[in-house]
């Protein structure tokens, strides 16, 4: 890898030589602007605008625009003249915890490798005691004209430096966030947890870029003269509002569940999740109308118990007896009990 700067850490009264290298690359495909009449290359040149000609690179200078419109030329001497410590040198003005550097202020990612054999020694001292106090170094530097601000870090044995947004190149969010009232339910709450936990983590190392493959396949087939055709569905991503929250969520779940090898028979969790009031009528209530839902489950409960088991009838007895003085339903369960003994020898003989 090529080195892109050279110069030296300031790190107290240690100086260490380094160089940076640039740490990432972008893989994105370009275009070329053309005629589409002829196919020919569209090329932008270089114009004066006084006298209309066309000027090479070594002819351009630097110039500032003032106010007024007059130009005010500036040279790379000027530049280079001027008072500033970190022309050379990435200067670390302090150490602050990792989680205090906001992501937002994050921007490009540099390798930073010790330039020379004496630079090992005071590299490695820097690299360990960044480990040591879990901490990263804040730091001032010049790269490409302006002086930018730094985050210096450990990545495995190498140190990385990551150019960080000014304070004050961050804008303010105003009117990004909703500005109207919204309730979120628990219910909402715990449905988005469960499509969290189905989705679980992801392994950065896994993701590749799509768009990228699927540009580089159309590619391949023009030039072989052949046409892509768009599978079906492609491109048809959920648009418009959202009607119901709670099925979107749930579909979500769902959805989840079955492309991660869980399947839609594995519901069990996924219903205890999302059980909701739906006003649907317990199996007790359709029964008996005019009885309470309590009333006729019981009833049904001694039933049951009085025709599977002989042991429960003393309770089935107890019951009836509550809900009716009448002698006919004890002359009923009488002869209930009757008709289980005689069944009982029967089953004995076949025995």
């Amino acid at each position: 890898m090529r080195s892109i700067w050279n110069g030296a850490i300031s790190f107290g009264l240690v100086n260490i030589p380094i160089k940076l290298v640039n740490a990432t690359e972008s893989r994105s495909i370009s275009f070329r602007q053309i005629h589409l009449a002829d196919g020919g290359r569209i090329r932008y040149r270089k114009v004066c605008e006084l006298d209309e000609e066309e000027v090479t690179s070594a002819e351009i200078g630097k110039a500032y625009e003032d106010a007024d419109g007059s130009m005010i030329p500036i040279t790379d001497d000027d530049l280079a003249r001027l008072p500033l410590p970190t022309a050379k040198t990435i200067e670390i003005v302090g150490f602050v915890p990792e989680a205090s550097i906001d992501p937002l202020q994050v921007s490009s990612a540099y390798y930073i490798a010790a330039n020379g054999v004496p630079a090992a020694k005071p590299y490695t001292l820097l690299r360990e005691a960044l480990k040591r106090s879990e901490k990263v170094a804040i730091a001032k530097f010049a790269l490409r004209g302006r002086e930018r601000l730094g985050m210096v870090r450990v990545l495995g044995d190498v140190i990385a430096l990551h150019g960080l947004l000014w304070p004050d190149e961050i804008r303010q969010p105003e009117g990004v966030a909703p500005e109207t009232e919204v309730s979120i339910r628990d219910a909402e709450l715990d449905l988005a947890d469960a499509l969290m936990d189905t989705l679980g983590e992801v392994e950065l190392e896994s993701l590749h870029d799509d768009y990228r493959e699927a540009v580089e396949e159309l590619i391949a087939a023009k030039a072989d003269g052949a046409e892509l055709t768009a599978p079906e569905g492609a491109g048809e991503r959920g648009g418009g509002k959202v009607l119901d929250l709670m099925a979107a969520l749930e579909s979500s779940v769902r959805a989840a569940k079955e492309s991660r090898g869980g399947g839609g028979a594995g519901g069990g969790d996924h219903a205890e999740v999302t059980r909701l009031p739906t006003g649907k009528k317990t199996a007790g209530a359709k029964k008996g109308t005019s009885k309470t839902a309590s009333k006729t489950a019981s009833k049904t409960a001694s039933g049951t118990a009085e025709k599977k088991t002989p042991a429960k009838k003393p309770a089935a007895k107890k019951t009836a007896a509550k809900k009716t003085a009448t002698g006919k339903t004890a002359a009923k369960k009488t002869a209930a009990g009757k008709t289980t003994a005689k069944k009982t020898p029967t089953r004995k003989r076949s025995a």
